[in-house]
């Protein structure tokens, strides 16, 4: 946080964020449920390969998620997402912690005035709370179902982003780790 406090030059209040992409699609995810004895309950399974890209980056403190879907994940995305945050929050200074992947990286990456980023040690995505959501998402809106389109890959995904950043608390409650409160 000190190196961001250096560089905020515009004297702006800091917003911690966490940033992570995850691919959704049309290949099924089946999962246990329940059902009563003795029925065996049948799921359908789908082994199609096509994939849409989430990007999202969530504030732990008070439960605040960005998120945009792409077709795919690169640098120019990445840039997209970026942008769209910053703009989320024009009168803050945004700390995203991100991970190590390529678009991250990229001499092309266009990192707006009133951000930082900060990156995760190799390896570790447990440190980042954001790997809570996409769990959230498959177990919640993708596990035991098949799609026919990836159109309705996508507007399932959409819809179970839409239902987490209508729901601070909960975020609050998946994403606000102990280190991370005391932290920011």
């Amino acid at each position: 946080m000190d190196q961001a406090a250096q560089q905020n030059g515009l004297n702006l209040p800091v917003r911690l964020m966490f940033q992570n992409e995850a691919r959704f699609g049309r290949l099924s995810d089946p999962r246990r449920c329940w059902a009563p004895a003795p029925c065996r309950p049948m799921v359908a399974v789908a082994l199609v390969r096509e994939y849409t890209y989430a990007y999202a980056a969530v504030t732990p403190r008070d439960g605040a998620l960005d998120w945009m879907l792409t077709a795919k994940m690169d640098t120019l995305n990445m840039n997209a997402f970026l942008r769209h945050v910053a703009g989320r929050h024009p009168k803050e200074y945004i700390v995203m912690v991100v991970d190590g992947a390529s678009s991250h990286r990229s001499k092309d990456l266009q990192v707006p005035k009133n951000m930082i980023l900060v990156r995760l040690p190799p390896y570790s995505p447990e440190l980042n709370p954001v790997e809570q959501l996409w769990g959230e998402l498959r177990e919640k809106e993708f596990g035991n179902r098949v799609f026919h389109s990836l159109g309705a890959a996508i507007a399932q995904t959409a819809k179970g982003l839409n239902k987490l950043e209508s729901s601070p608390k909960s975020l609050q409650s998946l994403t606000g780790w102990e280190w991370i409160l005391k932290s920011s």
